[in-house]
């Protein structure tokens, strides 16, 4: 139905409800007219609008906490149920180191090796004989190290250097994982949303300013990059090599091999025996780990539509030059076919201007030739008749 049918007021009704001020009548349009501008704006409230943010920002707010709560719960059952186990392995290997400083003068070659398979699978255990008995006093599944622990199982990076030995703890790990990975996926993906919406805050700011669309998008992306390698992975290099005593080539391999999730284990934080760390610094370097998985996530997912828009360009470049190629060769082709197969419409295309009516004077004079020849031939045989 067109809308010169509607009386004014329906019309009134109808421009109104578009406009986002609802009037009652609307039910009472033609249902062509409601099916055609369906839905209308409905009016949303400032209050309602506020609403929405709040519970936003809340359901935010309940997803960080549950997601830390998680990490707290996790460090505290595998402190709970790794620590005696780990006290025990310590012991074992303070006896053997002693037995063997004390007789390794008469020790035969297979107590040598045997020596050799106990040491070596000590340290696989995490391990270290090596100082003095206070050193064997410090746990690796101290509060810290159980968090930076739980934090390395949810995000999937895995160094190996610390795991756990007992049936009750290695069980636990797997239902530990089985959710919390999930967990972390979405966590992440919320933080990703909320660097993303940065950048769209600095994107609208920049337009307000009148800069060019594809401008904002070069200077967004370029923040965006430049603000993660500095936060994500220059800053945390120099930390890691005051702390640790890395150069600084081996703090960026470190924090790159640890946000990719890569996780090598050849480099790990706060490992070195020979070095006095300050509580809950794991701690900090798990919440390093846990933002900067975020960056490097949507980072990833970046170079990954790059990629996807350059394999498109360069399929359509191909796709054209093929194109291109493919018709340059017919054309080479009809250029050696002989004359009397190739269509009379290709020998003569129509032009416009000059060539065409030059074309149409070379068709007439032929016919006027013909026609000459024609009556001079029946003239010829008139003659020879009489």
């Amino acid at each position: 139905m067109h809308l010169a049918a509607l009386c004014p007021c329906q019309c009134r009704i109808l421009a109104e409800t578009r406009a986002g001020r609802a009037l009652p009548g609307w039910d009472r349009l033609p249902r062509r007219v409601r099916d055609l501008h369906w839905p209308p704006l409905a009016v949303v409230p400032s209050g309602v609008t506020l609403r929405a943010m709040c519970s936003g920002k809340l359901q935010t707010a309940l997803l960080v906490a549950g997601y830390f709560v998680y990490l707290l719960v996790g460090a505290a059952v595998f402190q709970a149920l790794e620590r005696t186990a780990e006290k025990q392995e310590k012991m074992a290997a303070a006896q053997m180191k002693e037995a063997f400083l004390q007789n390794f003068t008469q020790l035969t070659v297979a107590e040598m090796e045997q020596f050799m398979k106990n040491l070596i699978e000590a340290i696989q255990n995490g391990v270290y004989p090596v100082g003095n008995e206070s050193q064997f006093e410090e746990s690796n599944w101290d509060f810290s190290n159980s968090f930076f622990f739980a934090g390395t199982v949810v995000s999937t990076i895995g160094y190996g250097t610390l795991h756990p030995k007992t049936v009750g703890g290695q069980i636990f790990c797997v239902f530990f994982a089985l959710f919390g990975i999930p967990l972390n996926i979405v966590f992440l993906h919320r933080v990703g949303k909320m660097l993303s919406l940065l950048c769209k805050k600095l994107g609208k700011f920049l337009y307000e300013k009148g800069m060019r669309k594809k401008k904002i998008k070069f200077l967004t992306l370029l923040f965006f990059l430049a603000t993660g390698i500095l936060v994500f992975l220059c800053l945390p290099s120099v930390f890691f090599q005051i702390t640790e005593g890395w150069s600084y080539s081996e703090g960026i391999y470190f924090a790159f091999i640890t946000l990719s999730t890569i996780g090598f284990g050849d480099y790990v934080v706060g490992k070195q025996s020979d070095r006095k760390y300050f509580s809950y610094y794991r701690v900090l370097v798990a919440i390093w780990i846990i933002f900067g998985l975020a960056w490097i996530a949507l980072l990833f997912n970046l170079l990954t539509t790059v990629l996807e828009d350059t394999e498109k360009i360069i399929v359509k470049d191909l796709q054209q030059i093929g194109k291109v190629s493919k018709d340059s060769v017919g054309s080479q082709q009809r250029r050696c076919w002989p004359v009397q197969f190739i269509p009379e419409e290709e020998l003569l295309p129509p032009r416009a201007g000059g060539d065409a009516q030059k074309m149409e004077s070379l068709t007439a004079d032929s016919e006027h030739t013909k026609n000459e020849k024609k009556v001079f031939s029946n003239s010829n045989t008139i003659a020879l008749t009489c």
